[in-house]
């Protein structure tokens, strides 16, 4: 036999990781030897039920990774180490990657699975201490630490997520509010009618909905750690901010590879 192609996959995601499984279960370890990096600090979780790890799930329940999966398969997994550049591979040479630890690695084939990443508005204020996003566990972790020491969360987004991301916050104990650009909730996906119902539900259950508000600021609050100031002049006091606007794709590293 010839020597095994050397196959890289960048990100350890839910499609990264269900890329390897079929892989794996496709025979496709005979003809690679497979690197795998990831940017978080633990193998690949169940990311859309992130909201069950403040229901008492663990990391290692919300982990889709068998245990010694890796290991057991000879794939040498990478975690904590971001991939920064490429050159790819043309005419049969091999290319060539570069990690933010200094790392560098010749590759025969290459997959790319970077996903997305959430989008924080350009707020001022915005990188403020106490502002998150609702993307990780360490970024659900980070948000519980932080609730111990508030009273008041406010989401930045009335979708799916930033429901999902009020709930959250009220099981936490805060006062919670949802804010939202446009004039209703979810408004890609129902009409002004559903907007209104889920509004009522929502509120329901305790939570405060502020539609229509565009964040112009956020800035030091009267007896909370913020204060979210709106272009129609109205304020909202808050100890924590939680963005949830919608994520975009991680494609920089397609764009620049050269």
């Amino acid at each position: 036999m010839g020597r095994k192609q050397t196959l890289v996959v960048v990100g350890n995601g839910m499609v990264g990781h269900s890329f390897m499984e079929k892989l794996v279960a496709a025979g496709g370890l005979e003809q690679y030897q497979v690197v795998v990096f990831g940017e978080e600090s633990r193998p690949a979780y169940d990311r859309v039920h992130l909201t069950e790890f403040f229901n008492g799930r663990s990391a290692e329940d919300l982990s889709m990774v068998p245990e010694g999966f890796y290991q057991e398969n000879g794939i040498d997994l990478v975690l904590n180490e971001a991939v920064l550049s490429i050159k790819r591979a043309i005419n049969g040479d091999t290319g060539e990657l570069t990690t933010n630890k200094e790392r560098i690695i010749q590759y025969d084939k290459l997959v790319l699975a970077t996903g997305s990443y959430p989008f924080v508005p350009p707020v001022p204020g915005h990188e403020r201490d106490n502002c998150f996003v609702y993307r990780t566990i360490d970024d659900l972790e980070a948000i519980a630490k932080a609730a111990g020491n508030s009273k008041v969360g406010a989401v930045v987004g009335g979708g799916l997520l930033g429901l999902e991301a009020a709930k959250a916050l009220k099981d936490l104990g805060l006062a919670t509010h949802v804010v939202e650009f446009a004039p209703r909730l979810m408004a890609v996906q129902v009409d002004d009618g559903g907007g209104t119902m889920l509004r009522q539900k929502i509120e329901a259950l305790g939570v405060q909905i502020h539609t229509g508000k565009n964040t112009r600021l956020i800035t030091d609050g009267e007896d909370t750690v913020h204060q979210m100031q709106f272009a129609d002049g109205e304020v909202l006091n808050t100890d924590i901010v939680l963005f949830s606007a919608g994520i975009r794709p991680r494609d920089e590293l397609a764009k620049q590879a050269e």
